[in-house]
């Protein structure tokens, strides 16, 4: 079966005013205010929780590495205790995932969001079940940019590693997919900003309208 893998954060979900939120409850409840921009550092929340805390605790003086370790398991409480007020689907995108399942293809998501907020999240947005797989960052001992994840997101699709690709947006998608032998697609509006072609992907993805024309050009 021919299949098309998603990461989720920035590439079909714009996630990253409710991770910064999160953040900025740890960041408060310290007596720091809101450390962080949800415009500015958008980029960094889509990097993770830690990337986050270690992002915020480098504009003040007095916390390191103990402390970011100390507010993990709080960021993660606050963001899975909220973590659908601002996200929101990407325009087109799942009209374009129907049209990718209506030609035969399997679809499926491999994410570094714990598997159970990656689940929480779809599902409160309505789209669950429009993936026949989800792989998250503590589904296996590995995640991305290791290619353990991608292969098992397909295998679970019962889809051919030959005839995959990966649409992600940032550098871990690119060499996941590198890693994998597969394709990579790297969307250019999501917040992770930065020159996507730079990274010389297979193909780049401006908007979901154009996903069944850019998945037909690789060849899948």
């Amino acid at each position: 079966m021919r299949t098309v893998i998603f990461d989720l954060d920035g590439t079909l979900a714009d996630t990253s005013r409710d991770l910064i939120a999160a953040a900025n409850v740890c960041f408060r409840d310290l007596g720091l205010g809101d450390l962080l921009d949800p415009l500015a550092d958008a980029g960094t929340a889509l990097r993770g929780a830690k990337a986050m805390l270690t992002l915020g605790f480098s504009r003040v003086e007095g916390f390191g590495a103990e402390e970011i370790d100390r507010q993990y398991p709080r960021l993660v409480a606050a963001y899975a205790a909220d973590i659908d007020r601002h996200s929101v689907l990407y325009p087109g995108a799942m009209a374009a995932v129907g049209r990718l399942r209506a030609a035969g293809y399997g679809v499926g998501i491999c994410t570094n969001k714990p598997e159970a907020l990656a689940q929480s999240l779809l599902t409160r947005l309505g789209v669950r079940d429009s993936f026949g797989a989800l792989v998250g960052a503590d589904t296996l001992a590995q995640r991305k940019p290791d290619p353990a994840p991608l292969r098992e997101a397909v295998c679970r699709l019962g889809g051919d590693m030959a005839r995959t690709c990966l649409v992600g947006d940032t550098v871990t998608d690119h060499s996941t997919a590198r890693a994998a032998g597969v394709p990579s697609v790297l969307v250019t509006f999501g917040p992770g900003g930065g020159d996507m072609a730079a990274l010389a992907p297979d193909a780049l993805l401006d908007h979901f309208d154009d996903l069944d024309r850019v998945v037909a050009g690789l060849g899948l």
